[in-house]
């Protein structure tokens, strides 16, 4: 149709019907004179639009599906990260919870010694020098330590300081091969020296040939002339294996170290010596034994042992 000034007033009529229709429905509520229209159209145009909405339905689903799915994938990043520093956490709280208690038992140890400490953290393994036994703690010069001073954890004997940096120290561990300790037996005060064998039992030659020695005795260190490079009464470990003397003029034993050498972190260096030798008191107590109980079985007689005689025979009834 062309844009003619008939047309334009055609136009302006429709629009003036339409809002006429629209009026007359909105007065007349439910009994609009309109609504038998409106439920025919329905009723034609209905199934048409049922149609064409169940045909885009899975587009638009598709669509919305699409645009959360990147809301989706941020929360479950989200919730992993989350888990993540969870499980991070609970094993920061493990390892405190660790080392607090080998703080507790390194303290407890100076205590019963009478030792002045500096704690450390253990924080290297091995050293450049070559293959020897030894970790590097993280306090030095600058925080008093010096060369030839006793290291200890809550279990006894570590090892010895050899070298010192202005923020670190070298440890030479009690199983190193060069590493030797005077040792004194508990309670018999038999005097020896003990010999590191890297992952094997120290190696003890008692002076006297003749000691007695069990196997489960225990050996403390004896001390050094001046507490240098060992403070006394530091546990090393109990007796393992005795090798017989053989009439030799020292006898050989072989100690399990209280320390295990492979699980160090939080240790002590003893920066004060005790004013006395602590002689055992810095062992632990032995555990007591546990008594074997003893059962006591009590034989009842049957009937028919009761319906015998004295000679053994049985009894007339």
């Amino acid at each position: 149709m062309r844009d003619t000034r008939e047309s334009r007033l055609l136009l302006v009529l429709l629009v003036a019907v339409a809002f006429a229709l629209i009026t007359v429905d909105i007065r007349g509520g439910e009994d609009s004179p309109v609504d038998g229209a409106r439920r025919g159209a329905a009723t034609v145009f209905g199934p048409i639009e049922d149609g064409v909405s169940t045909a885009v339905d899975p587009i638009g689903n598709a669509i919305s599906a699409v645009r959360d799915s990147g809301s989706r994938h941020d929360r479950l990043a989200a919730l992993e990260k989350e888990n993540a520093e969870l499980k991070a956490s609970l094993g920061s709280d493990d390892r405190n919870r660790s080392r607090s208690k080998q703080l507790d038992k390194i303290l407890k140890t100076a205590a019963n010694g009478r030792y002045g400490i500096k704690g450390a953290e253990v924080i290297a393994i091995g050293a450049a020098q070559g293959f020897s036994w030894t970790v590097t703690i993280d306090i030095g010069r600058d925080d008093g330590i010096t060369r030839d001073m006793t290291v200890l954890n809550g279990d006894g004997l570590v090892g010895r300081v050899t070298t010192v940096g202005p923020n670190t120290a070298t440890v030479l561990l009690a199983n190193d091969p060069d590493f030797t300790v005077g040792t004194r037996m508990e309670s018999t005060d038999e005097l020896g020296f003990a010999s590191g064998q890297g992952d094997r039992p120290l190696r003890v030659e008692l002076l006297n040939g003749k000691a007695k020695v069990k196997e489960g005795d225990r050996l403390v260190t004896f001390g050094s002339q001046a507490d240098k490079p060992f403070v006394p009464g530091v546990p090393v470990g109990l007796v393992s294996r005795v090798d017989p003397s053989g009439g030799d003029l020292t006898r050989t034993v072989y100690v399990k170290p209280f320390v295990s050498f492979t699980q160090l972190d939080i240790v002590g260096v003893v920066v004060q010596p005790p004013r006395k030798d602590p002689r055992d008191t810095v062992l632990p107590s032995r555990p007591k034994a546990t008594p074997t109980p003893t059962v006591t079985v009590t034989v009842t007689p049957g009937a028919d042992e009761l319906a015998e005689g004295a000679d053994g025979q049985p009894q007339e009834q």
